[in-house]
């Protein structure tokens, strides 16, 4: 950072200097060098660069996180289908678990991940789903493999969920792209003609709003369960409905160890 600072700080002095020595035998006596437009002009190219390569950093981010609610989602599903094949001792505690884990996740973990963070209430049936598939591994049966790697691959898609609710845009960035946009809007008002000049305003006008448009859009779509454009349950509810569904048929709704919202029941 320092050197980045003297680099620049030098090469701005230097420009300076140059001018006030050189600027005659280079450019000639009459020349007038840069107006204001063409100082402008780079920084318009700037913002429009950074906007852009922001929205992509963010755009990514929220697609990230709606394809690991998605996988998860799926996995959490398969896992109930393949405790079918686990044996009848430990059955039922599996699909208990899955079932569990997936209310949990819908109604506990899906509302916090809007404040950049999960919960430990899904942990819970994951811990005793683990502690059942242990018990399995003396006997080998044909589900304790499919199961174990399903519950790996649950367990790396709800890492990436959690971790992309953080927003992908530090707010050191945010910031410098606000005042770039500011700075980039005041210079394109004061190159603009002072009479006549209602066409380059309302072009003005439009620049601004499509420019502050994709700057809220960025800070929307960072935050992937949170603002107007967000990840919803939508897979993970489709994934409850189905497999409590099913577990109340075989075994009973009050078979399940916890409540509507996946916390346990008390004792």
């Amino acid at each position: 950072m320092t050197v980045t600072l003297i680099v620049a700080v030098g090469a701005l002095i230097l420009g300076v200097v140059a001018n006030r020595l050189l600027h005659r035998r280079v450019l000639g006596e009459d020349s007038e060098g840069f107006s204001v437009r063409d100082l402008v002009a780079p920084m318009q190219t700037l913002t429009i660069l950074l906007l852009a390569f922001v929205l992509a950093m963010a755009a990514n981010s929220n697609g990230n996180a709606d394809e690991a609610a998605r996988t998860e989602a799926g996995v959490v599903d398969h896992m109930y289908e393949v405790a079918e094949y686990a044996p009848p001792a430990d059955r039922q505690r599996l699909q208990a678990d899955v079932v569990c884990y997936a209310r949990a996740v819908q109604n506990v973990e899906w509302p916090d991940l809007a404040h950049g963070h999960g919960s430990s209430v899904p942990s819970i049936w994951t811990t005793d789903l683990r502690l059942q598939l242990k018990k399995e591994a003396g006997d080998a049966g044909p589900a304790f493999g499919m199961l174990v790697s399903a519950d790996d691959a649950r367990s790396k898609a709800r890492d990436t969920r959690v971790a992309e609710s953080t927003p992908a845009i530090p707010s050191t960035i945010y910031w410098f792209m606000l005042v770039t946009l500011a700075l980039t809007v005041i210079a394109l008002g004061l190159c603009l003609p002072r009479k006549n000049n209602r066409p380059q305003l309302v072009t003005l006008l439009v620049i601004t709003a499509l420019l502050t448009s994709a700057l809220l859009i960025i800070r929307d779509i960072e935050r992937p369960f949170n603002g107007w454009v967000k990840v919803g349950p939508s897979a993970i509810t489709a994934t409850v409905h189905e497999d409590a569904r099913d577990f109340q048929k075989a075994y009973g709704a009050d078979q399940l160890p916890c409540d509507d919202n996946g916390r346990p029941k008390a004792a």
